[in-house]
């Protein structure tokens, strides 16, 4: 199995001054589940090399199994230090996607028509993808083969309004992903605040918040397993 993940590279809460980029447990969560069911693993991203990390996510109180891991895999730091260019990934390469969350994911792959094309390309010929957290804002930009938004009439979930109020960002971000979803005629299904909820409607697969990292994965890897037998 060749799984892709795509990381953000984009680091700044505009016009506020904080820092953003990926959350921790949306990666670290998806990346165990794959490196344990030995599957091969590229990190791409925009920019390429190293993407940024929200400070906020390895704070103490958002720090998970997973997280903790991490901060003592040397070989899994390598891997994410060098990720290369999704410019440059083809995507007949791979069995599957995984786009992890993070804000940042709102700035920069929200309108990264690499990413666009990904997606549309690996659902088109019905290998998995999913996307967590703030990745499922991706899919406002995204176009099935008749030209329809690739969200109208499928059943998704992403991180809610509440859950940005929750968070006093509402006023710092470019939209909110419930919202826009909605609009393109998506069905957007939610559970209470930080529960874990994954929805899976065909082969695309979104995770509510960073909770529902290791839920959505390992529906992607149940998905892989499945063509692979």
């Amino acid at each position: 199995m060749k799984v892709l993940v795509v990381l953000t590279s984009h680091d700044q809460l505009a016009g506020t001054g904080k820092k953003t980029g990926f959350w921790l447990e949306t990666f670290a969560a998806p990346y165990y589940v794959f490196r344990e069911a030995r599957a091969d693993i590229t990190i791409a991203s925009p920019k390429g090399g190293e993407p940024p990390m929200d400070p906020r996510s390895n704070q103490p109180g958002f720090r998970t199994h997973d997280t903790r891991r991490f901060e003592n895999d040397a070989a899994a730091a390598q891997a994410l230090a060098h990720t290369v260019r999704l410019s440059e990934v083809d995507a007949d390469e791979f069995d599957g996607a995984f786009f992890p969350g993070g804000h940042g994911v709102l700035w920069d792959l929200t309108n990264d028509r690499d990413a666009h094309r990904l997606i549309a390309n690996m659902l088109a010929v019905q290998r998995p993808v999913a996307l967590g957290c703030h990745a499922p804002g991706i899919l406002i930009h995204v176009r099935a083969p008749n030209g329809d938004p690739i969200a109208k009439g499928r059943t998704v979930t992403g991180f809610t309004n509440s859950e940005e109020a929750d968070l006093h960002l509402v006023d710092a971000l470019p939209y909110l992903l419930e919202d826009e979803l909605k609009k393109q005629g998506a069905i957007f299904s939610m559970k209470a605040n930080g529960a874990a909820y994954v929805v899976q409607d065909g082969f695309l697969i979104t995770g509510q918040n960073p909770a529902s990292s290791n839920q959505a994965a390992l529906r992607l890897l149940d998905l892989l397993q499945a063509d692979a037998g």
